[in-house]
């Protein structure tokens, strides 16, 4: 299980529950993690830690009770703007490896629902990693959405609880231990609930950086510069189509491509240099790992950024970052 780990941004929901128990947790568990991700036998062991000081039953459900967006870090918010639950776990499930990278899950959509389902491919994580994990993808779904949903079932392979009253309480449906698979079976009918208002002030900040990044590069001319900025938000969100910017400057496509070409670019020609330019500015930094920059991009997964940069520059997305990490390039 050494290649396992969960993103920093997760572990910090454990040290907000333990403030809000009145415990200091910086002195019972250390600093708060200043990397991108923490090993999964730390974070096992700080939740087994906290298990001591809490030894109530079902320690994970009231940790999940915490979560937010914001404990998937970019990956999260990228998800909260999606226009319906189905299409945000989607995109949790493409990037799942920037939050929770521990076993592989398996995605599969049927007349009976959508089912989740983790394996133990990488070795069992334990108890209080599985059932914190999944309990917290169950509370995401109604933070996205502001509903308390219920999923249909929820398996766990672990053994099952002396007490396995709170665990029914908490997801509202049956809840099967000593399984195969940790499994979540979501409603067909909840996967089209459309999504509460994402964060406006966060994607706000996410953009102005990303517009930031751009004014560095270098001025363009004013038309570029205005179809460029709208792109920022665009591309964010995944919408990198010609109709997609056109729309957003009340223009038809055609009128959007002749005002494109009086500028000496196409739309194509645009877009790249933008997604370019960006991507360059998120790998000279050490903040964004490849999969959330992949997902500022617009890229519906890593392998599609790595492409894509590697036509632009002529490598992978990791080696240039080598480089210009080393001042080589």
């Amino acid at each position: 299980m050494t290649e396992a780990r969960v993103a920093a941004s997760y572990v910090h929901l454990l040290y907000e529950y333990l403030s809000g128990q009145g415990l200091d947790p910086i002195r019972l568990l250390g600093p708060l993690p200043s990397g991108h991700f923490v090993a999964l036998p730390a974070w096992r062991a700080a939740l087994d830690q906290a298990q001591a000081l809490d030894p109530r039953p079902a320690l994970s459900l009231r940790l999940a009770a915490g979560i937010s967006a914001r404990h998937f870090g970019v990956v999260g918010f990228a998800a909260l703007a999606c226009p319906n639950l189905f299409a945000a776990l989607q995109r949790l499930e493409r990037f799942h490896n920037s939050v929770y990278d521990v076993n592989p899950a398996q995605v599969e959509l049927s007349p009976q629902g959508l089912s989740i389902e983790w394996g133990t491919a990488r070795g069992r994580p334990g108890a209080l990693v599985d059932e914190t994990a999944l309990a917290s993808l169950v509370q995401l779904t109604r933070d996205f959405t502001g509903r308390r949903l219920a999923p249909l079932q929820v398996d766990f392979v672990n053994p099952r609880p002396a007490d396995a009253s709170p665990y029914l309480s908490f997801f509202g449906c049956p809840v099967l231990f000593d399984q195969p698979s940790t499994r979540l079976l979501l409603a067909t009918q909840d996967l089209t609930l459309p999504l509460r208002k994402s964060d406006p002030a966060l994607l706000a900040l996410l953009d102005a950086q990303a517009e930031a990044l751009l004014q560095a590069v270098g001025a363009v001319a004013a038309p570029v510069a205005a179809f460029r900025h709208s792109l920022v938000a665009l591309i964010r969100d995944g919408h990198t189509s010609l109709a997609a910017l056109a729309q957003a400057h009340h223009l038809s496509p055609r009128s959007l491509q002749r005002r494109l070409a009086e500028q000496g670019l196409s739309f194509q020609a645009l877009l790249d240099a933008t997604r370019r330019q960006l991507a360059e500015a998120y790998l000279s930094g050490q903040d964004l790992e490849l999969s959330e920059i992949a997902l500022l991009l617009g890229f519906s997964e890593q392998s599609a950024f790595t492409r894509a940069f590697g036509q632009w520059t002529g490598m992978a997305p990791a080696q240039w970052r080598k480089l210009h990490s080393k001042g080589l390039a």
